[in-house]
């Protein structure tokens, strides 16, 4: 079974489309892009057309490569303190001078849509999710949309980064599976993946993961946006081979890409709704 997570995404998309029109709000998506990298603009440039498809209001906010810290956090502060902003998303990766933490820390956790606050990241762990990350919450999705049970599942999530690891972690654990998170210094990593019912890869390594590492019968979650050696896009997971053993896979692209957006417009329409924006000083 495909997992078609460009599918699910625009049903989200149209039932969202609806809710906000019956809800009679206009809620105001902001993105800070520092630098000129150009995936980070093509990211933003997709958030936005997505913005204007379901009738939130977008604002982009572009600051040079050599902006300060404290410039990216005048702008973010300016962004808190704007009552039409219901959600303010922060493009990472930052360039190297401005710090990222203070940056992620300085966004309300009430209007965070990434979810990387740590107060937010916080109430995630803690069992009571805000505002959660938008690929992991965007799995979440899909598993529920195809029906594939967590509860009491063997779950191995390969990948510990803050912003789809651990997150994804904690909403497996929440959701009743027993999970086991992998990194770079996990020893005999292939014979904890093969041990996976639902395998989760988000470790950056084009076709890293091979058909003898998964589960006869695994859901396959592949997270990974990379190039292989003849620059064609892939991810984590070597798609061809690991399909004929897996009994439901995500493809890339078109798996878990366009689901991360779609949550982020569903997190922008909840901080809206449950907006009570004051000044900060």
């Amino acid at each position: 079974m495909i997992l078609d997570g460009k599918a699910l995404s625009e049903k989200r998309l149209e039932i969202l489309k609806e809710q906000i029109e019956d809800a009679g709000l206009y809620p105001h998506l902001a993105t800070v892009l520092v630098g000129q990298d150009p995936a980070s603009q093509m990211y933003v440039r997709m958030k936005h057309r997505a913005c204007e498809r379901v009738g939130i209001g977008s604002v982009g906010i572009e600051l040079p490569a050599e902006a300060t810290t404290q410039e990216v956090l005048a702008a973010v502060n300016r962004l808190n303190n704007d009552c039409d902003i219901a959600g303010i998303l922060v493009q990472l990766p930052l360039p190297a001078r401005v710090d990222t933490e203070r940056v992620i820390e300085a966004v309300l956790p009430a209007k965070d849509v990434d979810g990387f606050h740590p107060t937010n990241l916080g109430k995630l762990f803690s069992g009571h999710p805000a505002f959660v990350p938008c690929t992991p919450q965007g799995i979440m999705t899909i598993l529920a949309e195809y029906g594939i049970e967590t509860e009491g599942k063997n779950a191995v999530v390969v990948g510990r980064s803050v912003d789809v690891g651990r997150p994804m972690a904690a909403l497996l654990l929440n959701a009743n599976a027993t999970v086991t998170i992998c990194h770079s210094k996990t020893q005999n990593l292939p014979a904890i993946m093969r041990q996976a019912d639902i395998l989760v890869s988000a470790i950056g390594r084009a076709n890293f993961v091979r058909a003898d590492m998964v589960k006869e019968g695994a859901v396959v979650v592949d997270v990974g946006i990379n190039h292989d050696e003849n620059g064609k896009l892939c991810g984590d997971v070597d798609f061809e081979a690991v399909k004929e053993k897996a009994s439901a896979i995500t493809p890339v692209p078109g798996g878990v890409g366009p689901m991360t957006i779609a949550t982020l417009m569903e997190n922008t329409f909840r901080a809206a709704r449950a907006n009570s924006c004051t000044r900060v000083l």
